[in-house]
């Protein structure tokens, strides 16, 4: 890791944001965490974030996210609060702005918040003194999430080339199903093509968003052809609660058409692997051999996550420059 390496944001709140370097900062950092969670006797903490207090605000349902922040910040020996929208002033009609004011009243360090809106964590970020990590909003970005992947991408790459110096350049990388409604894939999309990948999207057209190639990826609705050359085969979850319509015909249709199966994957080199953010839908999107399989390293994503997770919050708040300490514009 590059030691002389600079942290200056006050928040994480999107990959769009983000520079290769700081990419890589954040995945460069990630190992020591990783080595921590991996002890096989000792104590599986190290007291980077002691005394402070990290929040977890959700408003939207999530169990490998949440939890992952929550034993994130444990292992880094914070103090923990989780607050959900049943549980808080917001179902009163209380502000997101008041919330968080009587919430740093109580003097929070570190905020992730889950919201459905878009824009909801950035909105907080420019107002509040608080660092906040952006958990997911909306059908905006979920960078994190997009971070974990990248670290298990790059980990695999390095155990598959023999390389422990292997980036992500050239990896070529297919990200199958519901795109349109998938923060998961924008800021997966983001991330891998500022590290070098090229990126494939597939998925029926209803579900592929207009322009998304302006991204810089390539579009396809033919799964074969989205496989073919792949490294990495990302699955995404057929989000239909948020669907407002039936946007193909059928779930057998979808099945028959896009469904990472045996018969599928074959078109994929050998050393291809399976990911997905999770939940997963078995034997729609993906059949549950192949999720369970020898090429899947789904449960390594999960891992990876609290790694992350905890090279971030020890970035923002140990890493941020000590003479520009984070303060909220003036409201006058």
């Amino acid at each position: 890791m590059n030691e002389d390496a600079a942290w200056t944001r006050k928040d994480l709140i999107g990959i769009e944001d983000l520079s290769r370097e700081e990419i890589e900062l954040i995945l460069d950092t990630a190992p020591q965490f990783a080595a921590i969670s991996e002890r096989e006797s000792g104590i599986k903490k190290a007291p980077l974030l002691q005394g402070r207090l990290v929040v977890n605000w959700f408003f939207e349902p999530s169990t490998r996210t949440r939890t992952s922040f929550e034993l994130a910040a444990k292992r880094l020996t914070a103090d923990t609060l989780t607050m959900t929208a049943a549980g808080s002033s917001s179902v009163k009609g209380e502000s997101l702005h008041d919330t968080l004011a009587n919430i740093e009243a109580m003097h929070s360090d570190i905020v992730v918040i889950r919201h459905n809106h878009a824009g909801a964590a950035r909105m907080l970020a420019e107002r509040h003194s608080s660092q906040i990590i952006n958990a997911g909003d909306g059908a905006h970005e979920h960078p994190t999430q997009a971070l974990l992947d990248a670290y298990t991408m790059r980990d695999e790459t390095r155990r598959r080339l023999g390389d422990d110096q292997a980036g992500l350049d050239g990896l070529r990388v297919a990200i199958i199903g519901d795109i349109a409604h998938s923060r998961v894939a924008r800021s997966n999309i983001w991330c891998l093509t500022k590290l070098g990948a090229t990126v494939t999207v597939c998925g029926p057209k209803t579900l592929l968003p207009m322009g998304i190639e302006r991204m810089g990826c390539r579009v396809t609705t033919n799964l074969r052809e989205a496989l073919e050359d792949a490294d990495v085969v990302y699955v995404l979850r057929m989000q239909l609660e948020r669907q407002k319509a039936s946007l193909f015909p059928t779930i057998r249709e979808y099945v028959r058409l896009f469904q990472v199966g045996r018969d599928a994957l074959a078109a994929a080199p050998e050393h291809a692997i399976i990911m997905h953010p999770g939940p997963i839908n078995r034997d729609l999107e993906v059949a549950s051999d192949i999720a369970d399989g020898p090429r899947s390293v789904v449960l390594d994503q999960v891992s990876n996550g609290v790694a992350v997770r905890m090279a971030v919050m020890h970035l923002l708040v140990n890493r941020y420059p000590k003479g520009e300490p984070a303060t909220p514009p003036s409201r006058a």
